[in-house]
């Protein structure tokens, strides 16, 4: 591995590929526009050509950028989702007028002693018991988050077969007698996505993922699910 393989732990063609996505991402690339030259992006990140040409083949597999015969890479005119997060979030209300088909899926369920993350966001005792479901959410055929979700056993013991049933958290909430919940707290962070994600989600090695980490309450703030949700930064934008 040559020193301009690898910086910092991370192949240099994986951050050359994040660097470029962040652009694309920020704005400062937009839809349809060309990307600067091979030679151009090797003097920008210190690196020979080859590894530019390996950042943008990556870039190319995951829809973002096509490249055109004897013109250039181009950033593709991929749309990206707008997710509005507030008070009284749903998910298919937050994304309401931009997909016409939503469902999820549930990967796998297990009972559990609450962790004291858990048991903090669901105001239980360290240890209590817990429904753990592991969720794949898409929009319109294409797999848009992977989430954990966590319930109090005790209030909601059949949650994980309701949601198996209904592959929607808010008609499962209704069927066991919450017909109105809203969001307590929400917090935001950025990661790279593990190999788990990138399965599931379809994405390439490198992929940036926004990470929410959030506690629903119910009519009486008793809270009812505690949810770490992951998101693929090239696919869809947190509106707060």
């Amino acid at each position: 591995m040559t020193k301009n393989d690898a910086r910092g732990g991370v192949a240099l063609w994986r951050r050359i590929a994040d660097e470029i996505r962040l652009d694309i991402i920020g704005g400062k690339v937009s839809s349809g526009e060309q990307l600067p030259t091979e030679a151009a992006l090797a003097q920008r990140f210190a690196a020979n050509r080859h590894t530019v040409r390996r950042a943008l083949a990556v870039l190319a597999d995951e829809g973002v950028v096509r490249a055109e015969q004897g013109r250039g890479t181009f950033v593709n005119s991929a749309r990206r989702l707008s997710y509005r997060i507030g008070r009284r979030t749903r998910f298919s209300e937050g994304l309401a007028g931009q997909v016409q088909d939503m469902h999820g899926e549930l990967l796998s369920t297990r009972l559990e002693n609450a962790n004291a993350s858990v048991a903090r966001g669901l105001g239980l005792p360290p240890g209590a018991r817990v429904t753990r479901l592991e969720r794949l959410s898409h929009a319109d055929g294409r797999p848009l988050s992977r989430g954990t979700s966590w319930f109090p056993y005790q209030r909601f013991p059949d949650i994980a077969a309701v949601f198996g049933r209904t592959g929607s958290l808010t008609q499962a909430f209704a069927e066991l007698g919450i017909t109105d919940y809203s969001r307590a707290s929400t917090r935001i962070s950025a990661r790279y996505g593990t190999p788990d994600e990138i399965r599931d989600i379809g994405l390439v090695p490198g992929s940036v993922m926004l990470v929410t980490e959030i506690v629903d309450v119910d009519a009486d703030d008793r809270p009812i699910q505690y949810a770490l949700t992951r998101f693929p930064a090239d696919r869809l934008e947190l509106v707060v």
